[in-house]
């Protein structure tokens, strides 16, 4: 049997660090209530020349150094993202074109903070298939140009960060399975002002910031994620024991927190990110699996569920030996 196995990780954050004491000078709120709420510390701006790709490229390269893997050896280039560099070309044909390889297959997926995973999926059915041997997979986000910053309901949340996977095919066990799911009727809780084809000047004033009903949010997310944790865990014929290490969506350290009892797991067996680099969103997942690899907590052949929880709204999950 043939499976989709990481084989190297990489992460890139901006240099620029936003703490909450300066986002307290910026908007009505405070350290101790962005904290308390949310678990975030910090966050990483990106400068205002710095892009999307600027990003997914320097965490690209982390990765296929890690892996040994030479740009011109990938038969697959995605890139997950919402805020990609251009409406067209996709942010994974520019990455591409750094990378300076052309003729394979590069597209990108958006799924907002769920987005890692959908790519995750669609690289494990190619893989799987035998139509790709080896395949790069970025979540990379600038989110920080579609936020309000007179919004205190979502400026203190995001931030802006790329993370990148090398998946190789292989005999031994990788991706076991994975799990995606939307439901668009909640489309009104967490959602962008405008876009292209309706129009920026009708819909959002020239303007298109992230709006959220928190509240809402915070109660799907938990209901959803529980049910999407028994989801993979049945699919798979395993307990709750079977799981080394949880790298969820790094949104809201409460929502972390919940999945985590859901699983019986201890708060030490939990990749917890989101206090220095905020929800990153397509990128949150894998910034927390490559900072979990490089300081040594995952192992290889240890067994990690991945999950995430995004506007849409989409949902997901992996079950993988590292």
């Amino acid at each position: 049997m043939t499976y989709s196995r990481i084989t190297g990780t990489g992460g890139c954050l901006p240099e620029r660090v936003l703490t909450n004491a300066e986002l307290e000078r910026m908007v009505d709120t405070s350290d101790e209530w962005i904290r308390t709420r949310t678990g975030i510390r910090e966050r990483r701006i990106a400068a205002p020349d710095e892009t999307t790709c600027d990003l997914a490229e320097r965490a690209a390269r982390q990765a296929l150094d890690a892996a040994g893997v030479a740009p011109s050896e990938l038969d697959l280039i995605v890139v997950a993202t919402t805020t990609p560099d251009k409406v067209f070309p996709s942010t994974a044909c520019l990455l591409q074109a750094r990378l300076g390889v052309g003729g394979c297959p590069a597209f990108d997926i958006q799924a907002v903070c769920t987005g890692f995973l959908y790519g995750m999926t669609v690289v494990d059915q190619f893989i799987r298939s035998g139509t790709v041997r080896r395949a790069l997979l970025v979540g990379a986000e600038t989110l920080s140009r579609i936020l309000d910053w007179t919004d205190r309901a979502t400026c203190v949340l995001f931030g802006d960060g790329a993370g990148a996977v090398v998946l190789e095919a292989s005999g031994e066990p990788g991706v076991l399975s994975t799990h995606i799911h939307a439901d668009g009727a909640y489309e009104h809780l967490l959602a962008v002002d405008g876009g292209i084809s309706q129009g920026y000047e009708r819909v959002a004033g020239g303007n298109a910031y992230i709006r959220m009903q928190g509240n809402e949010v915070f109660r799907v997310a938990v209901n959803t994620l529980g049910s999407i944790v028994d989801e993979t865990l049945e699919a798979n014929g395993v307990t709750r024991d079977a799981i080394d290490w949880l790298v969820p969506h790094q949104a809201n350290v409460r929502i972390i927190s919940a999945t985590a009892k859901k699983l019986k797991l201890p708060m030490d067996r939990v990749v917890v990110t989101v206090d220095v680099h905020g929800n990153t969103s397509a990128a949150s997942v894998p910034l927390a699996l490559d900072t979990a690899v490089r300081d040594g907590r995952v192992q290889r052949g240890q067994r990690l569920l991945l999950e995430a929880f995004g506007a849409g709204f989409t949902w997901g999950a992996a079950y993988l030996v590292y």
